[in-house]
């Protein structure tokens, strides 16, 4: 047997003692002192952070809200009913994250990303946190192009542009969802990437919006982050987060992303209902004194990023229901404060057939012919006044029927104007045609012609134009200049269209 040397072994045992590394890991415990509807208030873990992920027994995960000195309030995000007293909760030093990337994209999620369109698990590379800070204002630039809704009237009085916030309000059945989804519909090859983010609605209304996704091929460039009104409360309420952390990283990545958030009313009440039952002091209609900073840290994501950050951006258009068209209630004019713009949509105008049902008049938009083609800025020029003044005129005329000759052709281009911006649901229009379309009622093409053939002449003229030569060229030139055609040319065609319809 060989003698070891004694050198040997020390060297060995000094190797090993500067090998040995001492990892202890340490775990922050606490225990459920209560549990009910969805929330469970913990005691024990002090060092927790806020909207820090917790680890309860049997799988079931919770997010920390709030952060009081003898307990911690948390949400639970799934099975509550498995959650007892005593039960103990560890920390994970992990705020709530979702996975995010291009393996989400045609996919159906709730907001912890999880399928549930059964085509199997999100292979995911990445995730990112739900909440995030709104990008800063060096590091934006100004919203300079256009976001086509394929809807002549927002198109032409009430621009949106990428990297915008514009909110969409009106009463219920109103039509909504239908302006939203035909935005979304109108997205098809444009390289934008659409989110849309279902907030406690009912099942079978958002099964029906994903049947018009896939029926139209829109499915290949959106997401749907969904949690229905059968969703546990606190699902509802990090949904509109999780849809900006999915759309945050393809804004990043240079793409441009619309998000859908519909509708954010139904996410203040889930918010107030949470709050409340976490003993947070009501105020005003019983919401939070922070239900403010609820949506605006939300809204503040959308951006325009500058060159540097590789010039993606991320559009947002959140939905508000209103009670009887009172858009001065309390999470109503938050939502306004916050975004850049409105579009409203007026219930009288949906029953009497004007769809969608904007009204001129409160739609507003604060980018406005920043977020337009040069030819729709300059032939809508007059359009918005001559409306307000129909509407005008309209109910002054109910008290008396001697009008002058003025003013009965005003009414008249009045009625042309409104029926000609109706268009079908699901329908969008390329910008090339409502350019054609907002033409020739502006420059009275369509003032011998009856309102009830104002439609059908439209559909006509679009044809003619698509079928002539000199058509093709003009619809061609719109598309490559964005600017207006030449006018000989224009009346050219639209005067030879004029002598064929009948």
């Amino acid at each position: 047997m060989e003698k070891i040397n004694s050198m040997e072994i020390s060297s060995l045992i000094k190797a090993q003692i500067e090998a040995y590394s001492k990892e202890l890991e340490t775990d922050e415990i606490g225990r459920v002192i209560s549990v009910g509807d969805g929330i469970a208030l913990i005691h024990g873990l002090d060092n927790a952070m806020s909207g820090e992920l917790l680890s309860f027994p049997g799988g079931v995960f919770g997010m920390a809200l709030n952060l009081e000195k003898n307990s911690v309030g948390a949400i639970l995000l799934n099975d509550t009913k498995s959650i007892k007293e005593g039960d103990t909760v560890k920390t994970t030093k992990k705020i709530l994250e979702v996975p995010v990337g291009e393996e989400l994209i045609g996919r159906v999620i709730n907001p912890l990303g999880a399928p549930l369109d059964s085509m199997g698990p999100i292979k995911a590379k990445k995730t990112r946190p739900i909440e995030n800070k709104a990008t800063g204002v060096t590091d934006r630039e100004g919203v300079n192009t256009p976001l086509q809704t394929g809807i002549k009237i927002v198109d032409a009085l009430v621009p949106i542009g990428r990297g915008q916030r514009e909110l969409i309000i009106g009463d219920r059945q109103t039509g909504k969802t239908s302006l939203v989804v035909d935005t979304i519909l109108n997205q098809k090859g444009k390289n934008v990437i659409c989110i849309y983010v279902a907030i406690g609605q009912k099942e079978s209304t958002v099964a029906s919006v994903i049947d018009t996704f896939k029926k139209y091929g829109a499915m290949d460039y959106t997401i749907v982050v969904a949690a229905n009104a059968s969703d546990p409360t606190p699902l509802q309420y990090i949904a509109p987060y999780s849809g900006a952390a999915i759309g945050e990283e393809f804004m990043f990545n240079s793409k441009d992303v619309l998000v859908i958030y519909d509708d954010l009313s139904k996410h203040a009440v889930s918010y107030r209902e949470l709050s409340l039952l976490l003993r947070r002091p009501p105020g005003r209609e019983a919401y939070p004194g922070d239900i403010f900073y609820l949506h605006s840290r939300l809204l503040e994501r959308a951006a325009k990023l500058n060159k540097a950050l590789g010039g993606g951006s991320m559009t947002a258009l959140p939905i508000i229901e209103t009670q009887a068209g009172d858009f001065s209630a309390y999470i109503p004019t938050n939502v306004i404060s916050i975004t850049d713009g409105q579009i409203y949509l007026q219930s009288n105008l949906f029953h009497s057939g004007i769809r969608p049902a904007v009204a001129p008049g409160p739609s507003v938009s604060r980018v406005g012919g920043a977020a337009q083609i040069e030819a729709i800025k300059k032939i809508c020029g007059t359009l918005r006044i001559d409306l307000a003044s129909y509407q005008e005129l309209e109910a002054f005329t109910q008290f008396g029927s001697d009008l002058d000759e003025a003013t009965t052709k005003k009414l008249e281009r009045g009625r042309k104007s409104i029926e000609l911006l109706i268009q079908p649901v699901h329908e969008p229009m390329e910008v090339e045609k409502q350019v054609l379309s907002i033409y020739a009622l502006t420059k009275g093409y369509l003032d011998d012609i009856k309102v009830e053939d104002v439609l059908r002449f439209e559909k006509g003229l679009h044809a003619y134009f698509e079928s002539d030569k000199l058509g093709k060229e003009i619809l061609a030139g719109i598309i490559k200049t964005k600017k207006v055609p030449d006018k000989e040319q224009m009346d050219t065609v639209i005067t030879a269209f004029k002598k064929s319809f009948v």
